[in-house]
């Protein structure tokens, strides 16, 4: 039997991968309860969470509906979950621009650790802003160091990635790609970042900003790393 945490869970992914979408009805508590085998206040108090992260409200005469814009901000990590679920990179709404490729000589000691290189090795970087309903909401930063940009070129492209690295990479080395934990951690945002996010804040002003990043890596060694840096108020669904 599910807890309200897991059924909580299961809407929000729908609502992340676009399955509900904006305006659409929500099952009944009773409905929600026999889909799930459990009794009306578990249902309740996982709508409740729902609500609270303002990705659904209720409605009177209608009931319960997705909220016309779901307050979900999903990770990199997060978007490659849903791409395996549902074979789709993006939900409703959900969009990307401003993609940038560049070659760079990596001096972040936290990126030279996580990615095993040394300062100033070149390394390729992939940079994207994610947008809401045409709201920017993050950052996406992805670098790959040589190796693996030796075995998966369109890395390197200005092109954006049709697939999942990790997959063209498995496919071309026969070496399965697996995802590290993912962390986070608040620290003020660049320059770039704030305008990015197109943030208004006055000239010189500190803004905190929340962090995510991960490492995929083979059996040989570490093959890339992403970070995702959200604008503040945002917040990032429970897996």
């Amino acid at each position: 039997m599910l807890g309200y945490a897991e059924i909580a869970t299961h809407f929000r992914r729908q609502i992340a991968d676009g399955e509900l979408s904006p305006g659409d009805e929500m099952p009944s508590y009773k409905k929600a309860s026999d889909q799930f085998g459990v009794n009306r206040t578990t249902v309740i108090r996982a709508y409740d969470i729902l609500k609270a992260e303002s990705l659904i409200v209720s409605r009177p005469g209608v009931g319960t509906v997705v909220a016309s814009r779901p307050a979900v901000v999903i990770s990199g990590v997060d978007r490659l979950d849903r791409l395996n679920r549902t074979g789709r990179r993006y939900g409703a709404g959900e969009d990307s621009t401003g993609h940038r490729v560049m070659r760079r000589s990596v001096v972040d000691a936290h990126v030279c650790q996580a990615l095993d290189v040394e300062p100033g090795e070149e390394v390729v970087i992939r940079i994207r802003t994610f947008r809401q309903d045409g709201r920017p909401t993050s950052v996406g930063v992805s670098v790959y160091p040589p190796r693996t940009v030796a075995e998966v070129p369109e890395l390197g492209e200005e092109e954006r990635m049709g697939r999942y690295f990790g997959d063209i990479y498995t496919e071309r080395t026969g070496r399965e790609v697996t995802k590290g934990q993912r962390t986070a951690h608040a620290r003020q945002a660049s320059q770039d970042e704030i305008d990015a996010l197109q943030l208004d804040v006055p000239a010189h002003m500190a803004v905190a900003v929340l962090v995510t990043n991960v490492t995929f890596h083979d059996d040989r060694g570490p093959l890339g790393y992403w970070e995702d840096v959200y604008a503040p108020g945002e917040h990032i669904p429970v897996p």
